[in-house]
């Protein structure tokens, strides 16, 4: 199955709960992402760090860097622990209706 689109529905939830587990700058969090399972373009990580930082959902700081650039890592705000609180809520609703459906097709098809 292709999940591209299914991605794109989910990847500020997918966002906001990497970095709720531990701030980190771009290149970390698609990492992390990809350490999960979750695989998505860097463009698209880094336009939803983007998104997320101008809607207040992400705050961002710059960290000193002796072998490189410095690097601006993102931390969520209390504003984005609630949108990820609202947004798991209605994942487990959405993962719940779609997996009755798809069981009882399962019965069905039997």
């Amino acid at each position: 199955m292709d999940t591209t689109q299914l991605l794109k529905g989910v990847l500020d939830a997918a966002v906001l709960a990497v970095v709720e587990q531990e701030d980190g700058y771009g290149y970390d969090i698609v990492r992390r992402l990809r350490a999960s399972g979750v695989e998505s373009g860097e463009a698209s990580v880094y336009g939803t760090l983007r998104r997320l930082y101008a809607g207040g959902s992400l705050t961002s700081y710059v960290v000193p860097s002796e072998s490189g650039p410095h690097r601006k890592y993102y931390g969520i705000t209390p504003h984005g622990r609630e949108a990820l609180k609202t947004q798991r809520k209605e994942w487990q609703e959405f993962a719940d209706t779609v997996a009755g459906l798809l069981g009882e097709r399962n019965e069905v098809a039997r």
